[in-house]
């Protein structure tokens, strides 16, 4: 199997499947030396109802809004918007806080050494929005519909994988190749596990703390999370 040395990892901040996915693509990262390009997708926009505005014509959208500090960071290095979506999505899917309140924002930014005026900066620049946007119709295009969203060099892309429980160390990349194999068959479309019970279960303690920080209402459509006006 040919070694790939980049993949674009598609995610909304707010997501918390997107968030444990994260975590595994970055122990694959640390252990083989591939290349991860931060892009951003925006579940407000793609679940969007109909009446409804879109993210940008906001004053202030949660994902979307984290996301265009994102993109200002990103203009600096992927290593910056990398530190940015660790911090938030740990404070949200972690610790139980409010990354998505801009007194928030600005207070982790502060607490990785970033000047807190970016998020007023990120909001003012409508060039933001254009980068999240640009991001997210990649998907779209690609038929898309959710997050964590894999693009590889040859421009297949995957949707997940969907897991509450990221693997480490050598399980880590062995998840990583089964997932490289799985584009050797651009016909095979889908495999999924029924969720049981206990996996329902499982599911909802891992995402207390995020269901308990949201100031949304999620409207469940497969494993996408939508958000509220």
């Amino acid at each position: 199997m040919t070694k790939l040395e980049s993949v674009d990892f598609h995610f909304d901040i707010m997501c918390p499947y997107a968030y444990q996915t994260s975590r595994w693509i970055r122990e694959v990262r640390d252990r083989t030396g591939l290349v991860v390009n931060w892009r951003f997708f925006s579940l407000e926009e793609i679940n969007r109802q109909e009446g409804k505005k879109h993210p940008w014509e906001r004053e202030w959208s949660y994902g979307w809004s984290m996301m265009r500090i994102g993109a200002l960071l990103r203009r600096q290095s992927m290593a910056d918007v990398e530190a940015w979506y660790q911090c938030a999505g740990q404070a949200l899917h972690v610790d139980g806080h409010k990354p998505h309140d801009p007194a928030v924002a600005r207070h982790l930014l502060a607490e990785l050494g970033f000047d807190p005026a970016l998020v007023d900066q990120a909001i003012a620049d409508p060039s933001t929005g254009d980068e999240v946007l640009a991001d997210h119709q990649r998907v779209v295009a690609a038929d898309g519909y959710g997050v964590p969203t894999l693009f590889f060099p040859d421009g297949q892309c995957l949707f997940g994988p969907v897991l509450i429980d990221p693997p480490t160390g050598d399980a880590a990349v062995r998840l990583w190749d089964a997932v490289v194999a799985w584009t050797e068959f651009p016909h095979l479309y889908e495999l999924q596990r029924p969720k049981t019970s206990a996996d329902e279960q499982a599911i909802g303690e891992t995402f207390r703390p995020y269901l308990e920080a949201r100031d949304w209402v999620s409207i469940n459509r497969g494993e996408v999370i939508s958000f509220g006006d």
